[in-house]
Protein backbone atom coordinates (compact mmCIF):
# COMPACT_ATOMS: atom_id res chain seq x y z
CA UNK A 1 0.00 0.00 0.00
CA UNK A 2 1.71 3.02 -0.83
CA UNK A 3 1.25 6.46 1.60
CA UNK A 4 0.25 9.71 0.11
CA UNK A 5 1.88 13.26 2.11
CA UNK A 6 -0.30 15.98 1.30
CA UNK A 7 0.82 18.97 2.79
CA UNK A 8 -2.23 21.34 3.62
CA UNK A 9 -2.11 24.96 2.87
CA UNK A 10 -3.40 26.27 5.90
CA UNK A 11 -0.33 26.68 7.32
CA UNK A 12 0.79 28.22 4.15
CA UNK A 13 1.86 32.26 3.37
CA UNK A 14 -1.32 32.90 1.32
CA UNK A 15 0.13 36.07 -0.15
CA UNK A 16 2.65 33.98 -1.69
CA UNK A 17 1.46 30.52 -2.65
CA UNK A 18 3.38 29.90 -5.49
CA UNK A 19 6.68 30.10 -3.51
CA UNK A 20 4.81 28.04 -0.98
CA UNK A 21 3.92 25.48 -3.48
CA UNK A 22 7.27 25.01 -4.86
CA UNK A 23 8.67 24.41 -1.43
CA UNK A 24 6.82 21.76 -1.12
CA UNK A 25 7.71 19.84 -4.47
CA UNK A 26 8.09 16.34 -2.82
CA UNK A 27 4.37 16.50 -2.05
CA UNK A 28 1.94 13.59 -3.20
CA UNK A 29 -0.87 16.32 -3.19
CA UNK A 30 -1.72 19.45 -1.88
CA UNK A 31 -4.63 19.87 0.85
CA UNK A 32 -6.37 22.78 -0.16
CA UNK A 33 -9.33 24.04 2.58
CA UNK A 34 -11.39 26.02 1.21
CA UNK A 35 -13.71 27.26 4.40
CA UNK A 36 -16.59 29.16 4.45
CA UNK A 37 -17.06 30.88 7.66
CA UNK A 38 -20.51 28.84 8.22
CA UNK A 39 -19.84 25.15 8.04
CA UNK A 40 -16.34 25.86 10.31
CA UNK A 41 -15.37 29.41 11.88
CA UNK A 42 -12.74 30.51 9.65
CA UNK A 43 -12.57 31.81 6.15
CA UNK A 44 -10.03 30.48 3.84
CA UNK A 45 -10.79 31.14 -0.10
CA UNK A 46 -13.21 29.94 -2.75
CA UNK A 47 -13.55 28.92 -6.76
CA UNK A 48 -11.38 31.64 -8.03
CA UNK A 49 -8.66 30.97 -5.80
CA UNK A 50 -8.48 27.31 -6.18
CA UNK A 51 -8.90 27.95 -10.22
CA UNK A 52 -5.89 29.86 -10.09
CA UNK A 53 -3.91 27.20 -8.39
CA UNK A 54 -5.00 24.59 -10.45
CA UNK A 55 -2.60 26.98 -12.50
CA UNK A 56 0.16 27.14 -10.77
CA UNK A 57 1.28 23.82 -9.92
CA UNK A 58 1.67 20.69 -11.76
CA UNK A 59 0.83 18.95 -8.66
CA UNK A 60 -2.88 16.97 -8.00
CA UNK A 61 -4.86 19.22 -5.57
CA UNK A 62 -6.73 17.40 -2.64
CA UNK A 63 -10.03 19.91 -2.38
CA UNK A 64 -11.17 19.62 1.14
CA UNK A 65 -14.70 21.94 1.15
CA UNK A 66 -15.41 22.88 4.65
CA UNK A 67 -18.40 24.45 3.23
CA UNK A 68 -22.19 24.37 3.99
CA UNK A 69 -25.02 23.56 0.86
CA UNK A 70 -21.81 21.54 -0.41
CA UNK A 71 -24.28 20.00 -2.80
CA UNK A 72 -24.48 23.40 -4.63
CA UNK A 73 -21.30 24.18 -4.86
CA UNK A 74 -19.15 20.76 -5.08
CA UNK A 75 -19.22 20.56 -8.41
CA UNK A 76 -17.60 23.65 -9.64
CA UNK A 77 -14.45 22.49 -7.58
CA UNK A 78 -14.25 19.55 -9.50
CA UNK A 79 -14.88 21.50 -12.71
CA UNK A 80 -11.64 23.45 -12.10
CA UNK A 81 -9.61 19.93 -12.85
CA UNK A 82 -9.18 19.24 -9.10
CA UNK A 83 -8.04 15.73 -9.04
CA UNK A 84 -9.93 14.97 -5.83
CA UNK A 85 -13.18 17.01 -4.05
CA UNK A 86 -13.85 15.75 -0.38
CA UNK A 87 -16.97 16.75 1.21
CA UNK A 88 -18.37 16.75 4.45
CA UNK A 89 -21.15 14.13 5.64
CA UNK A 90 -22.90 16.37 7.98
CA UNK A 91 -22.97 19.33 4.98
CA UNK A 92 -24.76 17.37 2.46
CA UNK A 93 -28.51 16.20 1.50
CA UNK A 94 -26.96 12.94 -0.15
CA UNK A 95 -23.33 11.94 0.11
CA UNK A 96 -23.71 9.37 -2.77
CA UNK A 97 -25.60 11.56 -4.83
CA UNK A 98 -22.87 14.04 -4.97
CA UNK A 99 -20.13 11.48 -5.12
CA UNK A 100 -21.25 10.50 -8.23
CA UNK A 101 -22.05 13.71 -9.91
CA UNK A 102 -18.12 14.66 -9.00
CA UNK A 103 -16.73 11.26 -10.57
CA UNK A 104 -19.12 12.06 -13.71
CA UNK A 105 -17.13 15.34 -13.92
CA UNK A 106 -13.77 13.54 -13.58
CA UNK A 107 -12.67 13.92 -9.89
CA UNK A 108 -12.10 11.78 -6.95
CA UNK A 109 -14.98 12.29 -4.86
CA UNK A 110 -14.04 12.17 -1.27
CA UNK A 111 -16.34 12.03 2.17
CA UNK A 112 -14.91 14.04 5.23
CA UNK A 113 -15.89 13.24 8.80
CA UNK A 114 -15.66 15.46 11.89
CA UNK A 115 -14.60 13.75 15.33
CA UNK A 116 -18.15 13.40 16.32
CA UNK A 117 -19.89 11.73 13.31
CA UNK A 118 -20.03 7.77 13.22
CA UNK A 119 -18.82 5.90 10.39
CA UNK A 120 -21.50 3.15 10.79
CA UNK A 121 -23.94 5.03 8.45
CA UNK A 122 -21.47 5.14 5.75
CA UNK A 123 -20.07 1.36 5.89
CA UNK A 124 -21.98 0.04 3.37
CA UNK A 125 -21.54 3.20 0.79
CA UNK A 126 -18.06 3.24 1.15
CA UNK A 127 -17.12 1.81 -2.50
CA UNK A 128 -19.36 5.30 -3.78
CA UNK A 129 -16.69 6.90 -2.61
CA UNK A 130 -12.49 7.20 -3.64
CA UNK A 131 -11.68 8.70 -0.03
CA UNK A 132 -12.56 8.84 3.15
CA UNK A 133 -11.53 11.11 5.46
CA UNK A 134 -11.13 10.99 9.16
CA UNK A 135 -10.92 14.84 10.87
CA UNK A 136 -8.69 14.17 13.99
CA UNK A 137 -9.19 17.81 15.08
CA UNK A 138 -12.56 19.83 14.60
CA UNK A 139 -11.97 21.49 11.18
CA UNK A 140 -11.42 24.75 11.36
CA UNK A 141 -8.23 25.92 12.44
CA UNK A 142 -4.71 24.49 11.86
CA UNK A 143 -1.95 23.86 14.51
CA UNK A 144 -4.79 22.01 16.45
CA UNK A 145 -3.71 18.55 18.61
CA UNK A 146 -4.95 15.36 17.16
CA UNK A 147 -8.08 14.16 19.23
CA UNK A 148 -7.03 10.35 19.67
CA UNK A 149 -10.66 9.31 20.45
CA UNK A 150 -10.32 9.52 16.44
CA UNK A 151 -8.18 6.73 15.86
CA UNK A 152 -10.52 3.66 16.89
CA UNK A 153 -12.89 5.21 13.64
CA UNK A 154 -9.34 4.82 11.42
CA UNK A 155 -9.05 1.42 12.50
CA UNK A 156 -13.02 0.59 11.54
CA UNK A 157 -13.25 2.14 8.19
CA UNK A 158 -9.69 0.31 7.00
CA UNK A 159 -11.37 -3.05 8.35
CA UNK A 160 -13.97 -2.70 6.59
CA UNK A 161 -12.02 -1.00 3.27
CA UNK A 162 -9.94 -4.83 3.57
CA UNK A 163 -12.60 -6.76 4.30
CA UNK A 164 -14.95 -5.35 0.99
CA UNK A 165 -11.34 -5.38 -1.01
CA UNK A 166 -12.21 -1.60 -2.11
CA UNK A 167 -10.30 0.71 -3.45
CA UNK A 168 -10.76 3.92 -1.11
CA UNK A 169 -8.27 5.95 0.08
CA UNK A 170 -8.03 6.60 3.48
CA UNK A 171 -7.35 9.73 4.75
CA UNK A 172 -6.69 11.46 8.28
CA UNK A 173 -5.72 15.93 8.93
CA UNK A 174 -5.56 16.99 11.63
CA UNK A 175 -2.63 17.37 14.46
CA UNK A 176 -0.32 14.89 12.14
CA UNK A 177 2.83 14.96 13.00
CA UNK A 178 6.02 13.00 13.27
CA UNK A 179 5.34 12.44 16.81
CA UNK A 180 2.80 10.62 15.83
CA UNK A 181 2.31 9.52 12.26
CA UNK A 182 3.28 5.94 12.86
CA UNK A 183 0.31 5.12 15.02
CA UNK A 184 -1.85 7.01 12.82
CA UNK A 185 -0.46 4.92 9.91
CA UNK A 186 -1.01 1.04 12.05
CA UNK A 187 -4.25 1.61 12.20
CA UNK A 188 -4.30 2.13 8.62
CA UNK A 189 -4.44 5.73 7.07
CA UNK A 190 -2.55 5.92 4.10
CA UNK A 191 -3.12 9.34 3.25
CA UNK A 192 -1.83 12.36 5.68
CA UNK A 193 -2.71 15.84 5.71
CA UNK A 194 -0.12 17.63 7.32
CA UNK A 195 0.00 21.23 8.14
CA UNK A 196 2.18 22.79 10.69
CA UNK A 197 4.17 19.99 10.83
CA UNK A 198 5.58 20.93 7.37
CA UNK A 199 5.23 24.53 6.68
CA UNK A 200 7.35 25.01 10.29
CA UNK A 201 9.77 22.65 9.22
CA UNK A 202 13.01 24.88 7.63
CA UNK A 203 13.22 21.94 4.56
CA UNK A 204 9.73 21.16 3.48
CA UNK A 205 10.37 18.89 1.27
CA UNK A 206 12.82 16.96 3.76
CA UNK A 207 10.68 16.69 6.22
CA UNK A 208 7.70 15.33 4.12
CA UNK A 209 10.19 12.72 2.85
CA UNK A 210 10.56 12.11 7.12
CA UNK A 211 7.31 12.04 7.73
CA UNK A 212 6.31 9.52 4.29
CA UNK A 213 8.99 7.56 5.64
CA UNK A 214 7.81 6.70 8.98
CA UNK A 215 4.28 6.37 7.76
CA UNK A 216 5.55 3.19 5.52
CA UNK A 217 8.07 1.56 7.75
CA UNK A 218 4.76 1.74 10.34
CA UNK A 219 2.33 0.55 7.49
CA UNK A 220 4.94 -2.55 6.73
CA UNK A 221 4.80 -3.81 10.40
Amino acid sequence: MSVRINPSILSADFVNFEAEFASISHADLIHIDVMDNHFVPNLTFGLPMVSRMQEITPKPLDVHLMISNVDKWASGYAETGAYSVTFHAEASENPVDLARKLRAIGARAGLALKPGTGLEPYLDVLAEFDQILIMTVEPGFGGQALIEETLAKVKQARRHIDAEALEVWLQVDGGIDESNIERVSEQGADTFVAGSAVFKASDRNLQIDTLRNLATAAHHH
